[in-house]
């Protein structure tokens, strides 16, 4: 646990790619000895047994990386001439079905299916659409922008244009853009002063003002942003959610709250999600396939110091069956 702490201080979650979506601070790697071969027989062999074995549909999936399980599908097309997700389909069902098929997609095809899916129905689900944009690096949201439009022949953009309203369209528009435009090799005083200065007089006035806060927030990296908000607490006397609650409202409230709330550290943030959140299945499930190969570790020691219980522990408590089995091997292991 101690070796782990210093590990996180020491290395950052570097941005996933399709060719790789693992870094050092994942709990999915690469399985040794892969043979995609066996094993598309074996989940044949599993989707056509009498009742379906689900056991080893989970074994199988929950411990190949996503590049390894791109090229289970590919082998399992070889050998059967059929895709493996209709099958998948067929022989699962609820929330089981969502995690297989989830696990199955490439890191960006996922993020896409979550916006879609925050957007799909009567109404959109503004704190899990936000949760997704605030913690994917910009050029995750750029491959999760494109794989968006191959997926559903739908543009991203027009579409959160259409879902949203007003000043809270403006700043869902500028996460999905972001771009860090601040020096990363250097502490700029001059600018966080004059940050620091924009959101303070933004909040000051009769008329509150958004777009300084848009501006700055989605402009600039989180180290220099951590240093921004903490002068900005020390100026006003008060959290900067606190001033965000007194100050906006509405969506944009929620925007800005999520948006700060996952600045300082997105393994907490996540953490605290999944504390809140730990009876949802969909959500439990987004979070752990989207980061198990990324920086799962980072969100384990969080949630172990949030609530004084080891995350494993708690999936294990709180599912049952295939269920639970999938959900523990992409959490991989206890944090005592």
């Amino acid at each position: 646990m101690e070796a782990l702490q210093k590990s996180m201080q020491k290395n950052t979650p570097k941005a996933s790619s399709h060719a790789m979506w693992w870094g050092t601070l994942g709990t999915v790697r690469p399985f040794p000895n892969f043979n995609s071969e066996k094993d598309a027989r074996d989940i044949q062999t599993a989707l056509e047994s009498k009742d379906s074995d689900v056991n080893t549909l989970v074994r199988i999936l929950t411990n190949r990386n996503n590049v390894q399980r791109q090229s289970i599908a590919e082998s399992y097309r070889n050998l059967t001439q059929k895709d493996v997700c209709p099958a998948l389909k067929k022989a699962l069902s609820g929330g089981l079905e969502q995690l297989m098929l989830g696990l199955m997609m490439t890191p960006s095809q996922f993020d896409a299916h979550r916006l879609r899916q925050s957007m799909e129905g009567i109404g959109t689900d503004e704190e899990s659409l936000l949760a997704v944009l605030c913690t994917k690096s910009p050029q995750q949201l750029k491959d999760a922008t494109i794989a968006y439009k191959q997926e559903f022949g739908r543009y991203l953009e027009n579409d959160l244009i259409s879902e949203t309203s007003k000043d809270f369209t403006k700043l869902v528009l500028a996460i999905l853009k972001k771009e860090e435009l601040n020096s990363k090799e250097m502490v700029d005083y001059q600018l966080i002063y004059q940050d620091v200065k924009a959101l303070n007089d933004a909040v000051n006035g009769k008329k509150k003002d958004p777009a300084p806060w848009i501006q700055v927030l989605t402009t600039r990296d989180s180290n220099h942003l951590n240093r921004v908000l903490s002068r900005l607490e020390d100026l006003r006397g008060e959290t900067v959610d606190k001033t965000v609650q007194s100050h906006f409202s509405g969506d944009l409230r929620l925007g800005f709250r999520t948006l700060v709330g996952s600045i300082p550290s997105i393994p907490l943030f996540l953490a605290q999600r999944l504390h809140s959140n730990i009876k949802k299945g969909s959500l439990v499930q987004g979070i752990l396939i989207s980061h198990s190969e990324e920086d799962l570790l980072c969100v384990r020691i969080e949630y172990r110091r949030l609530t004084n219980t080891s995350l494993y522990s708690t999936l294990q408590k709180e599912y049952k069956g295939e269920m639970q089995q999938a959900l523990l091997a992409l959490c991989r292991s206890e944090d005592l």
